[in-house]
């Protein structure tokens, strides 16, 4: 069984003196939305300054001046920001940042990145860049070039792991795991003891949830299959620093590094991330919007390698 694990991420950034997206806006609104992009809602929780929906495909956070919606599989993601702006106007809008990375079945996609970019070039302006090598992981960011500075303070981090151990995988696909066991699995409820949680296994296997603790965030999305696994994490939380502990428990072959202004990203890398990993790519990127871009790729130098796969032409269609 494959599935595309692989996210579509896009933030809104709004004038929030003209309305607050946290008290202003209807579930409705926020269902409709993530109709769009071809997923729906499950769950949700709130604090004073955010709200968070599980969705089918991944998450969407809400806070009073911004949102930050991630879908996976083959979802089109880009439909929702279109709907955003049409229904806000785009007035309202002082930042929109869609990212969206190399993916395990891109022929499975409704959509390219180019595309996506297109439609919202209808809308505004922007300018887009690509992080990592083609032939490699990348990471592809599209943003509002509007004149428009965000904060140095205004952080953010992703970690995403490709290929995680045989033992990782086989945890994370037994049959009738719970909630509990994957937290504990995870350490979540240590590392994060103060955060609401809201999370959701599916079925036959995969992970969501999400974590709240006034403005801050955590998001952590996992597809266990041994033949395509993939976690990501994503947070206003350093997760530089956590990284030794999330890399303990899953063991990946390889992983990625995102940031958003971390001017301390190098430091950072050569502080926590383990020595038994080896950089292929280290980007930075000082966009017009003000934000710096730190983008890193790891990988664990292999002592085995696997053998040729046999492929059902049958049962699979594969385009690589």
């Amino acid at each position: 069984m494959f599935f595309e694990g692989s996210e579509k991420k896009a933030t809104i950034v709004i004038d929030s003196e003209q309305l607050s997206l946290l008290n202003d806006v209807s579930d409705d609104f926020w269902s409709q939305l993530v109709q769009r992009s071809d997923a729906h809602i499950l769950s949700s929780i709130k604090n004073n300054d955010c709200k968070a929906f599980l969705l089918s495909e991944s998450s969407l956070f809400v806070w009073h001046d911004r949102l930050l919606i991630i879908t996976c599989g083959s979802t089109r993601l880009v439909r929702a920001v279109e709907y955003f702006i049409q229904k806000m106007g785009v007035d309202t809008v002082q930042q929109i940042i869609y990212q969206r990375k190399n993916e395990y079945f891109a022929h499975a996609q409704s959509s390219t990145f180019g595309d996506d970019i297109k439609l919202l070039n209808h809308y505004i302006t922007g300018k887009a860049h690509r992080f990592g090598e083609l032939d490699n992981h990348h990471n592809y960011i599209f943003h509002h070039d509007n004149g428009v500075h965000a904060s140095s303070n205004d952080k953010t981090y992703e970690l995403l792991a490709y290929q995680i151990s045989k033992k990782a995988s086989d945890k994370l696909t037994s049959s009738g795991l719970t909630t509990k066991e994957i937290r504990e699995f995870l350490q979540l409820e240590q590392l994060f003891s103060d955060f609401i949680l809201d999370d959701f296994v599916f079925d036959p296997f995969g992970y969501s949830i999400n974590a709240i603790n006034g403005q801050q965030y955590l998001t952590i999305h996992v597809t266990p299959q041994e033949n395509s696994s993939y976690v990501s994490i994503g947070s206003n939380v350093n997760l530089i620093k956590l990284a030794p502990r999330f890399l303990s428990i899953l063991s990946p072959k390889s992983f990625d590094l995102l940031s958003f202004n971390e001017a301390d990203f190098s430091e950072f890398t050569a502080t926590f991330i383990p020595k038994n990993y080896v950089a292929t790519a280290l980007v930075n990127q000082q966009l017009n919007s003000n934000y710096l871009v730190c983008f890193a790729n790891y990988i664990m130098p292999q002592q085995a390698f696997s053998p040729a796969t046999n492929i059902d032409l049958l049962a699979q269609s594969h385009a690589l």
